[in-house]
């Protein structure tokens, strides 16, 4: 399963795991990880994530306009081509990228 979700103990916090590609074939997965969730901090893993392109910097801004300007996404464990994607888009204005 390319998109995992946990929630950690206390379920103040939600970690989505993303391996492989992230694409538009994991739209759906991806939606519905973050999708009826309110009052969370959310983390995106992408310690497995080999790839990444301009579907998945869209399904992260749709991420941040559904959960509003005050809602906690950190981006964490990016491979440095990964991360460089994200700076360059300047995602790192809208995520607190680690």
């Amino acid at each position: 399963m390319p998109v995992e979700s946990t929630s950690s103990s206390d379920g103040k916090t939600i970690t989505i795991g993303i391996s492989g590609r992230f694409d538009f074939e994991i739209v759906q997965e991806f939606r519905a990880a973050y999708g009826e969730k309110k009052d969370v901090d959310f983390v995106i893993d992408m310690r497995a994530t080999e790839h990444m392109d301009s579907s998945a910097l869209g399904m992260l801004l749709n991420m941040r306009k559904s959960l509003g300007d005050s809602a906690k996404i950190a981006i964490i464990n990016c491979r440095p081509q990964i991360k460089k994607i994200l700076t360059i888009s300047r995602f790192d204005k809208k995520f607190d990228i680690e």
